[in-house]
């Protein structure tokens, strides 16, 4: 399995922008799909965005479509998250996430079994 640390979370103002970077041990990484997802209290995990093992397909929740990007290094074992045009909505705890087995589709937050400890990203308005 693939054990995963995110960095790069903070506060900003509406409309900045924030890099999320996720950091996989693991000498499979380049077989699993990575995603990111997101949770606000009170509320269920959802999916922001996902990408494939070879980083050619890349998927996005409506919500952040046209304004987050997902890409991959496989050689540095990472996983970014550039998250432009920031709204307060954006507010949670965002998490990397890996599916259980290699070559696993990811498409929505059930779909995946590992993640993080999550890090925090305040939008302020």
């Amino acid at each position: 399995q693939v054990q995963l640390v995110e960095s790069g979370g903070g506060l900003v103002q509406a409309g900045g922008s924030l890099r999320l970077s996720c950091a996989a041990n693991g000498r499979t990484f380049s077989s699993y799909v990575m995603g990111w997802l997101r949770q606000v209290p009170g509320k269920e995990r959802e999916f922001v965005s996902s990408i494939s093992w070879e980083g050619t397909r890349t998927y996005y929740a409506d919500s952040v479509k046209g304004r987050f990007t997902i890409s991959r290094d496989n050689a540095k074992n990472t996983v970014y998250l550039q998250m432009n045009s920031l709204k307060p909505e954006d507010t949670a705890v965002y998490y990397c996430a890996a599916p259980g087995r290699p070559y696993e589709l990811g498409y929505r937050a059930a779909d995946f079994a590992s993640w993080g400890q999550g890090t925090q990203v305040t939008v302020s308005s």
